[in-house]
């Protein structure tokens, strides 16, 4: 959950929430939370202001991609807390979360926008992609949801595809794109398409302890089975409590040890408190090598001394 008190987080709401009643809804599924994301969060917040209205975002889970996908789950950028931070970050009012199941997969997109955005969201305004499609079998157009609003009393915006932001060029923006980045380890593309480096999110676990035996305590995340991020060594910033601490991670299978499922284990510099059950935001800055067997133990210890060098050149730490 964000840390802001005012931001609200709204899962399957049946009425609208007092707070959010009137709301200028950016709608999406706003994965990664990119550049081009931003550029409609923006346009909406900018309409806010005009009507002196909240603001919110939309957005759905499952991923609507795995709802209908019949192979392996899409590698998910954001969790859904991770984007309420995002959300309450960028100064949102508060997230509309709804359930993508067969009941609103079937909706069509006139009931899409009577029961969902009129009668259940109390939606003031919607802004939404020049891209954007609703309602059952993807009919509900944004040239309908212009017309079609104001007869709900709907305020209506379409974002036009955009080229460039304050960073550059937007054409290849996309969570695809950013998908394709963290499966190379390009962590670094990855950072330059969202706006921000990328991060994984959740509570510190046990782990087998070996670093610590190793002199290099780690704190352990077990992470979602569709993250398909490269197995390999990174260095990293780790946000908790309002803090921000340098260190290195490896994220894989640990080949020298036990070749077990991924884990994402970081070392964190100069830092020796109790992690146990805290939950941590791992930001990815750069790859440093790939996830290698060594001979032995003593030949893995002399790396992770080498990486853990190479990471704080990196880092300035």
């Amino acid at each position: 959950m964000p840390s802001n008190p005012n931001f609200l987080l709204s899962v399957d709401p049946v009425e609208p929430p007092a707070r959010l009643a009137g709301a200028v809804v950016a709608i999406g599924n706003f994965d990664g939370v990119h550049r081009g994301h931003r550029a409609v969060i923006a346009r909406a917040q900018a309409l806010a202001r005009r009507l002196g209205r909240p603001c919110a975002l939309l957005t759905f889970e499952p991923h609507p991609a795995d709802f209908f996908g019949r192979g392996e789950r899409i590698f998910r950028l954001t969790s859904r807390d991770a984007k309420a931070h995002r959300a309450a970050e960028l100064g949102l009012d508060g997230m509309f979360v709804l359930t993508f199941d067969q009941a609103l997969a079937s909706l069509d997109a006139e009931s899409f926008l009577r029961e969902i955005l009129a009668r259940r969201l109390g939606a003031g305004a919607v802004v939404v992609g020049y891209d954007f499609h609703f309602g059952a079998r993807r009919s509900g157009t944004p040239a309908f949801l212009r017309e079609a609003g104001p007869r709900f009393g709907i305020v209506v915006e379409i974002v036009d595809k955009v080229a460039a932001d304050e960073a550059g060029s937007l054409d290849a923006v996309s969570s695809t794109a950013t998908r394709e980045a963290l499966t190379r380890g390009d962590v670094r593309g990855a950072a330059a398409l969202l706006g921000h480096p990328w991060s994984l999110t959740g509570p510190v676990v046990h782990g087998a302890k070996l670093g610590r035996k190793l002199g290099f305590p780690t704190a352990n995340l077990a992470v979602d089975p569709s993250c398909r991020l490269r197995h390999a060594i990174y260095a990293v910033e780790v946000a908790f409590d309002g803090r921000r601490l340098k260190g290195v991670a490896s994220f894989g299978r640990r080949p020298t040890v036990d070749n077990g499922p991924p884990l994402l284990e970081v070392f964190l510099f100069d830092f020796a408190e109790d992690l146990y059950g805290r939950e941590i935001e791992v930001f990815f800055v750069d790859f440093l090598r790939p996830e290698q067997k060594f001979d032995s133990l003593d030949a893995l210890v002399a790396q992770i001394r080498r990486d853990e060098d190479d990471a704080r050149r990196i880092l300035g730490a």
